[in-house]
């Protein structure tokens, strides 16, 4: 699509796309899919080749630097591709994987599942370590670039590890939807909790919590202002500050699901609306320079620390 809102075009898939797209360096975009496949697509539109799994592909990919294509499956591996489609490697836990991973600075992989895991993997393969939570873990991990990994679990806990797998600390929320976490100014963390947003600071202490009308199911979005931009499932985008006040809303629709906004380098965010359509509302902040401001860490969706603005 493009700026002023006219389709560029179409790419039509088996089945329903839950997975956000990562745009390499090259323009390609790479995104899963419920037909069970992966895809790569050109920035034309082309199809440049598609990778068969055994499940549904919900997790959004991570890049890293060398073009390797990380993402789980349902079918409970996690798989490293090559830019051409073929298989580098593939790592089977327990559980299904929706979990989209992160790359750290060292190209260690980070990422959960359905087996109440979280696993750290080197860029071969191989697993670093493992540490246990509770419940499922369907969120994805935010990296704030200095040793520290941050994701939750649908046990109720936010958890906060070293990059040896270690508890760095862990705090109760209560939550048990998919929102993943976000780094706003001074490394607060921004996350839903059921039908709250919570504010944390970086040691583990909650700063403030914001009632929303609804579930909050997609992860906050940071600006450069220091406001956290949150949709709940009720439809409402709304704008916090650094306290919790409200700066603005705008009602999307009903009913809008997990996903969270996009943002452009104008300040633009874009958020689908009623009946299908597609909105874009001009905000005036860019995306934070923070080391995990939103969703997949930067503007091209990533995953990758070594690509955020900080």
């Amino acid at each position: 699509m493009s700026s002023n809102g006219v389709s560029k075009w179409t790419f039509k898939t088996g089945s329903e796309v839950k997975s956000s797209p990562a745009v390499g360096r090259d323009g390609t975009i790479y995104f899963g899919c419920r037909d069970r496949k992966f895809y790569a697509i050109s920035p034309q539109g082309k199809k440049k080749w598609e990778f068969a799994t055994e499940a549904w592909v919900d997790s959004s990919p991570a890049l890293a630097r060398d073009g390797t294509i990380y993402f789980g499956s349902w079918d409970k591996h996690f798989y490293a591709l090559n830019p051409d489609g073929s298989v580098k490697w593939r790592f089977q836990t327990g559980g299904e994987i929706d979990s989209s991973p992160a790359v750290g600075a060292d190209g260690t992989i980070y990422f959960g599942s359905h087996d109440k895991k979280f696993y750290a993997l080197t860029f071969e393969g191989r697993k670093r370590w493992e540490f246990a939570t509770g419940g499922q873990i369907v969120s994805s991990p935010a990296l704030n670039g200095g040793g520290v990994v941050y994701f939750t679990s649908v046990d109720g806990f936010f958890y906060a590890l070293n990059e040896d797998g270690s508890l760095r600390w862990r705090l109760h929320t209560g939550g048990i939807t998919e929102s993943s976490p976000v780094i706003g100014l001074e490394g607060t963390l921004y996350v839903g909790v059921n039908n709250y947003v919570w504010a944390i600071d970086p040691d583990g202490k909650k700063k403030w919590e914001r009632q929303m009308i609804g579930v909050v199911e997609g992860p906050p979005l940071v600006v450069a202002d220091g406001s956290a931009y949150v949709v709940s499932w009720e439809g409402d985008l709304v704008a916090l500050d650094t306290d919790g006040h409200s700066r603005w809303s705008f009602f999307l629709w009903n009913n809008y699901g997990c996903g969270s906004p996009a943002i452009g380098a104008d300040g633009t965010v874009y958020a689908h609306g009623k009946y299908y359509s597609f909105l874009a509302l001009d905000a005036n902040q860019p995306l934070a320079r923070t080391p995990w401001p939103k969703f997949r860490g930067d503007s091209r969706n990533t995953g990758n620390v070594n690509e955020t603005t900080r």
